[in-house]
């Protein structure tokens, strides 16, 4: 801990003596001023991490080895909360060890996948990490996911076999003659639910099995071995999953407990879907590995939100930007301040609402982070920075490895000088977020895809010398001069809305299958009041003839809600480059606008159908008249 805290001020120290020779002390030590009590901080709580991580790496530990510490430590915490009931570390413990020895009778092998689509309850925590405890890895299914996307995902991890909840029943029925050599183990929340034929009862198959643990299996596993695959769109194409290892996971879950604060007394209320990273891995992990205890709900609920924190007397949140924002259109009420919350952390809590969020509800800390689920370059606001998603000190900034580098502007490609290598962004210039890629630091490790060429397309090679390698996010972030950044734009062929990332090109080929295979460019706009962006497809129709009630048809069918196209126009002529490829970057600056396109115009209303876009409607969506 002091030899980090000593390189902070050495190269504070050695940034002051090179503003006293180049004329800049003052800008210089103006920053030092306004920097050095979050840097040391940062440092030290940094380092918390590091040696926890090195400390559970270095004697084998693995997430379920860390948990069972945990058991025999307090069996009796409660270590989830869900609907009123309490789970306890031991019948945790217990539930997972029965669904591994369950498995392990299975004729599957060590390190198969085994997809999993069930709502966010303890059991489907149990579940992973009873299939971690006996070898497998569980594959989180996005369960919006339908038809053709959702065999994608479950081929896309190798899986052997599914395991889905009885709400889930009819996505699977729909593909079962896609996967007919495909296990199917169906949990049910009540004993009277009907089963799929020749699907397998699992509240049954494990009722009779033995809890006691299973000692030898996480003897073998390595802190490096795959735990969970968590998919991902990236930047281009379909879902992809991404590998989160068991010190990833640890990584993830530890470093946001050091780098906040959170304590051990504290109480998280996670609503947030357990596919996800934020949910599953942020939430969940406090749990698993620090022993505190996590609120879990059957999904999130604006209404009941605040309501919820007092029930459970939480002490501490989980958000996406969307749910900031939907907190704050429900009207005041009473559990408004009346909650113990005293902390709040996610990412893409909009700079525009911060404030308005804050002063409403009370919460003291706002721990917004940035980080890609498969990425090695995190971020985390540690002192309340409005708009910030994290920081980097300026004096030190070679203890964590990552840089924004110029791209261009119209393909996203980074730039690079007369001498091959790329250029760094100085403050206040927009780049692409990397990180330096390290296997033998955890910290720095970029594990990808199970889909390697996928895992490829990620890394940049010679960046700032031969050889080297760094993960790129696609991001496109800002830095100020005291080293805080801010989260700008994505690059690449993806948007986020409704707290998901929606891959364009998945989106293009359902929209033309649905109309007849004409031409389709699918790209995000921005939409007045709300985070993210909003689908739009731009269709080519010279002869007018599309039929809008087989489009809604076919975007229901196949996409799930957030990534159906909010708006729609119509062209009559196809703008494309002199490479053959239309010109989204034009289309997207045009937007809806009816004030700048003269091609048909339409707008996805609430009951399911593209009506147009009148300048009555426009004027209403433009002034947040329209609900989303």
């Amino acid at each position: 801990m002091p030899d980090l805290q000593q390189v902070i001020f050495s190269a504070a120290a050695l940034l002051f003596g090179a503003a006293l020779l180049t004329g800049n002390r003052w800008k210089i030590l103006y920053v030092l001023c306004r920097t050095l009590p979050r840097d040391v901080l940062g440092a030290f709580r940094f380092l918390k991490v590091n040696v926890l991580l090195w400390w559970w790496e270095t004697r084998g530990y693995t997430v379920a080895r860390v948990f069972s510490k945990l058991v025999a430590t307090h069996p009796d915490k409660v270590a989830f909360i869900f609907e009123d009931k309490e789970w306890t570390y031991q019948q945790l413990e217990e539930f997972s060890n029965r669904m591994g020895r369950y498995f392990r009778t299975r004729k599957l092998s060590r390190g198969d996948s085994i997809a999993l689509m069930m709502e966010s309850r303890p059991e489907y925590v149990g579940t992973w990490l009873g299939l971690s405890k006996a070898g497998y890895v569980a594959a989180f299914i996005n369960t919006n996911l339908r038809h053709g996307v959702l065999l994608h995902s479950i081929h896309a991890a190798g899986c052997k076999a599914i395991i889905y909840s009885t709400e889930f029943k009819d996505a699977i029925d729909e593909i079962r003659d896609k996967v007919p050599n495909m296990g199917l183990y169906q949990w049910s929340e009540f004993p009277d639910s009907s089963i799929l034929d020749g699907a397998i009862n699992l509240n049954t198959a494990v009722s009779t099995i033995q809890a006691d643990p299973l000692v030898v299996d996480m003897a073998i596993g390595s802190p490096r071995d795959k735990l969970i695959y968590i998919y991902t769109s990236g930047t281009t194409g379909m879902p992809k999953a991404a590998v989160i290892n068991n010190l990833r996971f640890m990584l993830i879950a530890c470093g946001i407990k050091a780098m906040l604060g959170l304590r051990s007394t504290d109480r998280i209320y996670d609503s947030l879907p357990l596919y996800h990273t934020a949910g599953g891995v942020l939430g969940v992990g406090q749990a698993l590995l620090l022993g505190i205890p996590v609120v879990l709900r059957r999904r999130f609920s604006a209404s009941k939100f605040w309501e919820d924190c007092v029930h459970y007397d939480c002490t501490a949140a989980q958000y996406i930007g969307e749910i900031c924002r939907y907190l704050l259109t429900v009207p005041p009420g009473p559990y408004d301040k009346a909650h113990r919350v005293r902390m709040m952390f996610g990412n893409g809590l909009r700079p525009q609402i911060w404030k308005a969020f804050v002063d409403r509800f009370g919460v003291k800390q706002i721990g917004e982070f940035y980080g890609a689920t498969e990425g090695n370059s995190n971020l985390v606001n540690i002192d309340n920075r409005v708009g910030a998603v994290g920081f980097v000190p300026r004096c030190a900034g070679a203890l964590y490895p990552v840089a924004l580098l110029r791209v261009d502007e119209e393909t996203g490609e980074p730039l690079r000088g007369p001498d091959g290598f790329c250029i760094p962004c100085k403050p206040g210039e927009a780049g692409v977020f990397v990180g330096k890629i390290n296997p033998k630091k955890a910290l720095n490790d970029f594990s990808g895809y199970a889909d390697k060429a996928a895992s490829e397309q990620k890394i940049i090679r010679d960046v700032f010398k031969k050889g080297d390698r760094v993960f790129n996010s696609g991001d496109i972030l800002v830095m100020d001069e005291l080293g805080y950044f801010y989260f700008k734009d994505r690059t690449g062929d993806t948007f986020r809305w409704r707290g998901e990332n929606v891959a364009t090109s998945e989106v293009e080929a359902v929209v033309s299958n649905a109309i007849g295979l004409k031409d389709a460019a699918v790209y995000g706009v921005e939409v007045p009041g709300v985070e993210g962006k909003a689908g739009m497809a731009a269709i080519y129709d010279p002869d007018q003839n599309l039929n809008l009630k087989e489009l809604e048809e076919g975007v229901k069918k196949a996409l799930p809600p957030y990534a159906r196209p909010l708006f729609l126009r119509v062209l009559s002529e196809l703008p494309m480059t002199g490479t053959y490829k239309l010109k989204k970057k034009d289309l997207q600056l045009d937007g809806y606008d009816i004030n700048k396109v003269k091609d048909p115009l339409y707008f996805l209303d609430r009951t399911g159908s593209y009506v147009r876009i009148s300048e009555e409607l426009y004027k209403d969506i433009m002034e947040e008249k329209v609900r989303l």
